[in-house]
């Protein structure tokens, strides 16, 4: 649980950040951000924005380093893990099995948490392992418990292209 509240000055700036990536200027939301006061610099709604703005700039191996710092801070939030496997994909030193093997101890600790179970899903599919795929969608809907949001969402999805003809009898 964070001590400090994220207020003031400082929400004016988060929010400020939020405004800059929603007009698309991840630049101005980076800026935005290094104006939050250093004591507040790890908060996980700042590390949070962070990671944002780093995926929407695709610099990847910085978005790793700040989802490390948010799992670190807060291991108990899953968008610590889910960021941390997302950028393990994408990273220079990363991939799709190292993406999976990082998240794959997300789904022990959070498993009412449906992207969860749907990235899996994703992974699993890119590497080549449909059935486990679509056990993982399965997953995915019973944590939404929304069976056509799920399927919906797959059905747009280009990692589970392959499964396509599958999930439409889903």
């Amino acid at each position: 649980m964070e001590k400090m509240a994220v207020g003031g000055a400082d929400l004016f700036h988060l929010q400020a950040v939020e405004g800059w990536l929603g007009l698309g200027n991840p630049m101005e939301a980076l800026a935005e951000l290094d104006r939050i006061s250093p004591p507040l610099q790890e908060h996980t709604q700042v590390l949070d924005a962070r990671w944002q703005v780093n995926a929407a700039l695709k610099d990847w191996d910085r978005a790793l380093d700040v989802a490390r710092t948010m799992l670190q801070r807060a291991p108990r939030d899953p968008r610590g893990w889910i960021h941390q496997a997302y950028a393990t994909r994408r990273a220079r030193s990363g991939g799709l099995q190292q993406a999976w093997d990082v998240l794959r101890p997300a789904f022990d600790h959070f498993p009412e948490v449906s992207v969860i179970p749907y990235n899996l899903a994703c992974y699993a599919a890119q590497l080549g392992r449909p059935e486990e795929a679509l056990e993982w969608i399965h997953r995915a809907m019973e944590s939404a418990g929304n069976v056509a949001e799920i399927k919906a969402m797959a059905l747009q999805d280009e990692d589970l292209r392959p499964l396509w003809p599958r999930i439409k009898t889903l």
